[in-house]
């Protein structure tokens, strides 16, 4: 199969009159060939509507797309030679399972041998061969997955799209076909593009991650990127867990003087990032600042720290510990925060008193 590169530029759609009604806000990104890319981020943030355009199943108001430099919007969807795997199934419920992958193909007045040697070898591909003369009904929701992401397949297309494929799959299903969903991918070495609202299945699989929010694309990169190195608040909580503590700058003029905590301890995170506009409601003065750390590289001690808590609650969550506390912020206000260990940790119980440690090296600061 070709390994396809995409481009797409200043990318909008406006469903309205005006530019507060753009579902895609001027959207940019190259895919390269091969790679498996995800636009990821919550409900009516535009990535679906952006994989759409991709398709042709929705009309640009402006921007371009092209695939290896040809000029996307002048071709029709069907002549766009790519496959498109959608949430549901949508399968012919009186079609065997063969004859739900030959489909696509008969249209188009392939011939029989064709059609036998296409849908043969790409059933065999996804496992599916001793199902190929059942009926839909007969197969469970992963196989009926498979048999969706076959049909897409036996094109032959340049690039595959996925929609939120695994979105109605129970979750340890869910796990298992998105590791051969990437497996296949591989494999095959073809361009996909995926959808998906899940950051865990986003980081698990792709290359790289757009992050969407508003209809624009907030954060580009690497899953570990996007992970350690947040550009902004919204990426930093949408992707994984994090914890926001307010903080004041010693500084406000030199951020990366440091900053002090709420019970007047000092902090010199090593990472300074500067807010955008839209969050800078976050902060209430000049001096104001919010460190970001994740949970997993807080220290929960029942000596001392850098921040007094109490233990509100630990939960076993499979191999992880997680603990809620609760530290006095500034005026008092009480705020939780998470941490994450793969061991209990000893001294420590619902109830009790406990310190917090701040590694420096893994904080961010956020500031004006």
């Amino acid at each position: 199969m070709a390994h396809a590169a995409l481009t797409v530029q200043d990318l909008t759609k406006r469903f309205g009159a005006d530019d507060a009604s753009n579902a895609v806000d001027h959207v940019s990104f190259d895919v390269k060939g091969g790679e498996f890319f995800t636009m990821v981020g919550a409900s009516g943030c535009g990535k679906t509507t952006t994989l759409r355009m991709i398709a042709g199943l929705e009309q640009a108001t402006s921007g371009a797309i092209q695939l290896d430099g040809r000029d996307f919007m002048r071709i029709p969807p069907q002549q766009r030679n790519i496959g498109m795997v959608f949430q549901s199934y949508a399968l012919f419920p009186h079609l065997t399972i063969f004859e739900n992958v030959a489909y696509g193909l008969r249209l188009r007045s392939i011939k029989q041998i064709e059609i036998e040697r296409r849908v043969t070898a790409t059933l065999a591909l996804l496992q599916l061969e001793p199902y190929a003369q059942r009926h839909p009904a007969g197969l469970s929701g992963g196989q009926q997955q498979r048999v969706s992401i076959a049909r897409a397949l036996v094109y032959e297309p340049a690039m595959l799209l996925l929609d939120e494929p695994l979105a109605n799959l129970d979750a340890k299903l869910r796990v298992q076909m998105r590791e051969e969903l990437r497996a296949l991918q591989r494999r095959l070495g073809i361009t996909t593009l995926y959808v998906t609202h899940d950051q865990e299945e986003a980081t698990a699989v792709s290359d790289r991650i757009a992050v969407f929010n508003h209809g624009r694309l907030i954060q580009l990169g690497a899953p570990e990127l996007i992970y350690t190195q947040p550009r902004t608040l919204f990426v930093a909580d949408f992707i994984g867990r994090a914890n926001f503590l307010p903080v004041k700058l010693a500084d406000s003029a030199a951020p990366a003087a440091g900053v002090v905590l709420a019970n007047g301890a000092r902090l010199a995170p090593q990472r300074q990032v500067a807010l955008k506009d839209d969050e800078l409601g976050r902060l209430q003065g000049p001096g104001d600042g919010i460190v970001m750390i994740r949970p997993e590289h807080m220290a929960l001690t029942a000596s001392q720290g850098d921040l007094a808590c109490r233990v509100q609650r630990i939960q076993l969550l499979g191999g992880l510990m997680r603990y809620s506390v609760a530290t006095p912020g500034f005026d008092d206000a009480p705020q939780t925060v998470l941490v994450e260990t793969t061991r209990p940790i000893p001294g420590i119980a619902e109830g009790s008193g406990a310190w917090l440690g701040i590694p420096a090296a893994d904080a961010i600061l956020y500031h004006r």
